[in-house]
């Protein structure tokens, strides 16, 4: 589990932005980790693309210097990939590797041993995007209720450990090489380092799963992200409920941010490190240009009858877009032995 302190560090820091589409608020917490290594993002105006968001939460472990790396640029080099005009999904495939790969050349970023988890939205145009590396998870509020937008990239996944022992790897623990317990993510460079395997094909790799789903302002309210600290006390439908219940009486989202920190903090360590991480949470509601007394009122009404549905197209178990190399996919779990998660937000929040 790691490093606690003997009292948590229950300060959070919170931002607030808003437009006609989305009233966005933030809030991340160190808890009970010696350090905060977490980052996210919320920019409502794209560089170069004025009428696109972007909504990010990055759970570093091993150090911040990825996760802060990543919350800076990851956004900005998305937008730069020559694909991004014309096709979205592969402009955020290619820009994940390529900051990956700008790290790795980075003297000041090269030799470090941290990585992050990165839970990435674009949503542009009535749509949104969702790219995903390691167990950081997003999750749309459906008339109350959760579908998800990202699936978790655990190690003991089939088909992500056929990838981990292909590079030359193995699964132990449920964690890569006994150590890491995500099979995907920025950074963590000493895991790719198979010189016979592309950037892909790495015990864990930087190539995300990206799920499509056109917004439906008549049924979609809100999207949740937020880092694993979160989804290990709360199940998808569970913060969904959290939030929609606090959204039907008015409160505000950076306020509803910050009571879900709280409600996830455990009152001391001795349950397994469930609620003993960093907490990063950033929730966007769906204005869609609309008073938000008409979310309000809607989010009163009960939620629709159904299980937890699948994500949107484009992914084999909801439909994420497929991997080049056939052996990607995943439900699962967290970070280094000994991870750490979270940031503050505005456009872009670490500590």
């Amino acid at each position: 589990m790691g490093q606690t302190l003997s009292e948590p560090v229950t300060t959070k820091e919170s931002a607030t932005t808003s437009n006609k589409l989305f009233m966005v608020g933030s809030s991340c917490m160190q808890g009970w980790r010696i350090n905060m290594e977490d980052a996210h993002t919320h920019v409502l105006s794209m560089p170069e693309d004025s009428g696109t968001a972007f909504f990010a939460v990055y759970d570093g472990h091993g150090g911040a210097k990825v996760s802060q790396y990543a919350g800076q640029h990851l956004h900005i080099t998305i937008g730069k990939e020559d694909s991004y005009k014309v096709n979205v999904e592969e402009a955020m495939r290619t820009g994940f590797m390529t900051l990956d790969e700008m790290m790795k050349a980075d003297d000041d970023m090269k030799d470090d041993m941290s990585g992050t988890t990165a839970v990435t939205i674009i949503v542009k145009n009535g749509v949104i995007y969702c790219a995903n590396v390691g167990d950081s998870r997003a999750v749309i509020s459906k008339n109350g209720r959760a579908v998800p937008l990202s699936y978790d990239h655990k190690p003991a996944n089939e088909n992500e450990a056929k990838r981990i022992v292909a590079a030359g790897g193995w699964v132990e623990f449920n964690r890569v090489n006994g150590n890491l317990a995500l099979s995907r993510a920025l950074g963590d460079f000493a895991f790719k380092r198979n010189p016979k395997k592309s950037p892909e094909e790495q015990m864990v790799t930087a190539f995300p799963d990206v799920i499509r789903m056109e917004i439906d302002p008549e049924s979609h309210e809100f999207i949740l992200l937020a880092c694993d600290g979160i989804w290990d006390v709360m199940s998808n439908q569970e913060a969904v409920d959290f939030v929609r219940e606090r959204v039907a009486i008015g409160k505000p989202a950076q306020t509803i941010c910050e009571e879900l920190l709280s409600r996830c903090l455990a009152p001391d360590c001795q349950m397994g490190g469930l609620g003993c991480d960093n907490m990063t949470a950033v929730l966007v509601l769906l204005a869609n240009g609309r008073p938000l007394e008409e979310l309000t009122a809607k989010c009163k009404q009960p939620p629709e009858e159904g299980v937890e549905e699948e994500g949107g197209n484009n992914h084999e178990y909801g439909t994420p877009s497929a991997s080049p190399i056939d052996m990607k996919d995943g439900k699962g779990d967290s970070g280094h032995e000994d991870d750490e998660e979270e940031g503050p937000p505005t456009e872009f929040s670490a500590n």
